[in-house]
């Protein structure tokens, strides 16, 4: 038999109160961490991005503060409008040793990107982006002709070389533009981040790239209209009333011209066709969703030059995505399984 003296007794009553008392502020503290919409607006990259947390007010905050660092880390190593960066240096160059993770995984996702879109998809079009950006269309059909068959020996991905400790490329004069792939690499990048934090439900938003992880706390999915690219501008096209999306846990991605021209009067698209030199026209927009930001990035580009026959032929056969393509004249097209995320 046990025998407490009193003042035993006493310190034993003092513990058991202390262990209540801060079982007591731990469910207290539990139960006024409530789950709320969380949200912050920024300016980066000349751009608002946008990201949507459910979570407590603490953590939520500190998840989109790591994912927008995570975010302008990216930036500072794949922007070619940033001097200091990896692939401004490999396009001065033409070559970068002990390259970061980030833009290895960059180059190397988009070479990827080239061989199953034989080529639609294309980094190295910067050249042909440079010559627009000079007014190109503004020359006669012949000049044209001349200054874009000039330029299309250094395009091609597959003259850039890469192992694990170099990059470069195979000719002389080459240059690279990350900006169809970047976006879609930092929603992913970011959106694992957020992960880290436990939290199960969240939206990341680049300029209109996104993905959405999980189902809000009301039960509802994710939603996104998509805007309508008549490229008149004034409603002269027609185009079918388009659906609005909802979805979880994918990601969705729209190219399309938005009344960006080089040539404004001629509407010349913006967006180039790397196989010829010259504008893609045969679509205005193409929609993609897919497992990853990176995939609908990518491939929404690709598509948009593939035009809508090539294009809904590869998007039918990649697993998990599904397209909605609008050609030049205004007609929609639908892949077979877009009508699950029709609402």
């Amino acid at each position: 038999m046990i025998f407490f003296s009193k003042k035993n007794r006493v310190i034993t009553l003092l513990g058991i109160f202390l262990t209540i008392i801060s079982l007591l502020l731990l469910l207290g503290s539990c139960k006024f961490r409530t789950i709320k919409r969380v949200e912050e607006t920024r300016d980066m990259w000349g751009s608002y991005m946008t990201i949507i947390v459910y979570s407590d007010e603490e953590t939520g905050g500190k998840a989109i503060d790591a994912a927008f660092k995570r975010i302008e880390e990216i930036g500072n190593v794949a922007s070619i409008f940033n001097e200091n960066s990896e692939a401004s240096f490999l396009n001065k160059n033409g070559y970068l040793d002990n390259p970061s993770p980030d833009i290895l995984n960059l180059i190397n996702s988009s070479i990827h990107y080239y061989d199953i879109t034989d080529g639609c998809f294309d980094i190295t079009v910067q050249p042909l982006l440079v010559l627009y950006g000079e007014g190109l269309w503004k020359e006669s059909e012949e000049i044209q002709a001349q200054k874009i068959n000039e330029t299309l020996p250094v395009i091609g991905s597959d003259k850039i070389v890469v192992n694990n400790n170099r990059i470069e490329f195979e000719v002389e004069g080459m240059a690279i533009t990350l900006n169809g792939i970047t976006q879609g690499y930092a929603v992913d990048s970011a959106m694992e981040v957020i992960k880290e934090f436990g939290i199960k439900q969240a939206l990341v938003n680049i300029s209109g790239d996104l993905y959405a992880m999980g189902i809000k706390p009301d039960g509802d999915k994710w939603s996104v209209g998509l805007e309508n690219p008549d490229k008149s501008g004034n409603g002269d096209t027609d185009v079918e009333p388009l659906p609005t999306f909802v979805f979880e846990n994918k990601a969705v991605t729209t190219s399309g011209n938005y009344l960006r021209y080089y040539d404004p009067e001629a509407m010349k698209d913006f967006i180039i066709d790397p196989r010829t030199g010259y504008t893609a026209d045969s679509c205005m927009s193409a929609t993609l969703i897919a497992d990853t930001c990176i995939d609908a990035d990518a491939l929404a580009t690709a598509i948009y030059v593939m035009g809508p026959g090539n294009g809904m032929e590869l998007a039918e056969s990649l697993d998990n995505t599904e397209a909605l393509i609008i050609d030049s004249e205004g007609k929609v097209y639908e892949s077979s399984g877009l009508f699950e995320y029709i609402e």
